[in-house]
């Protein structure tokens, strides 16, 4: 991992369920190549892990990172893997524990605002939000700004391309995830043009207003 945040490698993180281990490194190349290189992958599926390791080893450009991490043997199996950064969805004290112990970047996920101030009390600044879209969205990410302004968020659920750039123009939001890069018929072809181009506009949201 680079001295910098995972929320700050490009403004939105693609959130990766690979099937097929033999996918992992062309569909990492792709979005590396679109401008993506924060790539989570989902430890979903049994081929995550493999993934992982392939990306880790062959893409040095990536920095690959493990989500759907709900357990201390996900953490030490994902960091064993070559994982860069973790990302949960929720997040317990045993949980957070070994993430914080296992000295690579994560973020743990929360939904609410108790669960913000529990994680500040802890120390921890930088949190994954999911669902973002049932959770509160916007709306609800803004009006944490004003009590809670050191949390800064990777907002994950239900983002598209065309809600992406009013949460990248929230102060206290650093980047977003989301998989609308890999349609399912692009992966299942294997069209890694398709996956790069699609990678390339979304490295490419900006907010054209001011952040809010």
């Amino acid at each position: 991992m680079t001295s910098r945040s995972v929320l700050d490698l490009a403004p939105v993180v693609p959130v990766v369920v690979v099937e097929d281990a033999a996918d992992a490194v062309p569909l990492a190349r792709a979005l590396v190549a679109g401008g993506l290189p924060a790539i989570e992958v989902t430890l979903r599926t049994p081929a995550a892990l493999d993934a992982i390791r392939a990306i880790a080893a062959e893409v040095p450009d990536a920095v690959v990172g493990a989500g759907t991490v709900i357990s201390a043997q996900n953490v030490r199996d994902a960091v064993d893997a070559g994982s860069r950064f973790l990302v949960s969805p929720g997040w317990t004290d045993a949980l957070l524990d070994a993430m914080r112990a296992s000295g690579v970047p994560f973020l743990p996920g929360v939904s609410t605002t108790s669960e913000v101030v529990a994680l500040l009390e802890r120390g921890v600044t930088e949190m994954k939000f999911f669902p973002a879209e049932a959770a509160g969205g916007t709306a609800y990410l803004k009006s944490l700004g004003g009590p809670l302004p050191q949390a800064r968020f990777c907002p994950t659920g239900g983002i598209t391309p065309a809600s992406a750039p009013s949460y990248l123009a929230l102060k206290n939001v650093g980047c977003v995830g989301g998989s609308w890069m890999l349609p399912a018929d692009a992966v299942a072809a294997k069209d890694w043009a398709r996956v790069e181009s699609l990678a390339r506009t979304a490295a490419g949201l900006k907010d054209t207003s001011a952040q809010v």
